[in-house]
């Protein structure tokens, strides 16, 4: 098994990467979350919301195997049976893939409102955007 070479990256630019990869899977109201100052659980969170088990499961897929290519292993993950919710651990970066409803249930935006909210411009990239 050829193990891959651990890139230096850092948060910020592993929860942009996470971001525009969803983006590129068709997920809707990404938003990035700055939450270094407020939690020690993470420095950013990304959370987007996706239509369907089976989208919600290939943002996850992408964002995953992207960070793998890079050396960076996911720490944990956690989903419910039927794929309406996935969160992927990185350490410094977590990721909720929600279905829509799930994320009006949670409402993890009001429980994080403390955090700074990163603005669009600053974590897109279009050309990650088109890659996938």
């Amino acid at each position: 098994m050829t193990q891959v070479q651990q890139e230096n990256i850092s948060a910020f630019d592993l929860a942009a990467l996470a971001a525009n990869l969803a983006e590129s899977k068709k997920a809707s109201d990404t938003l990035v979350l700055d939450t270094g100052k407020v939690s020690y659980l993470a420095d950013f969170f990304v959370i987007c919301s996706g239509e369907s088990p089976a989208q919600i499961r290939t943002i996850a897929d992408e964002i995953d195997k992207a960070f793998k290519k890079r050396g960076q292993l996911r720490q944990g993950t956690e989903q419910d049976k039927t794929y309406k919710w996935c969160l992927l651990d990185y350490g410094d970066v977590v990721i909720h893939v929600m279905h829509r409803n799930e994320r009006q249930f949670y409402q993890l935006e009001n429980f994080w409102s403390h955090a700074n909210v990163v603005a669009t411009e600053k974590w897109v990239n279009p050309q990650l955007q088109e890659a996938s």
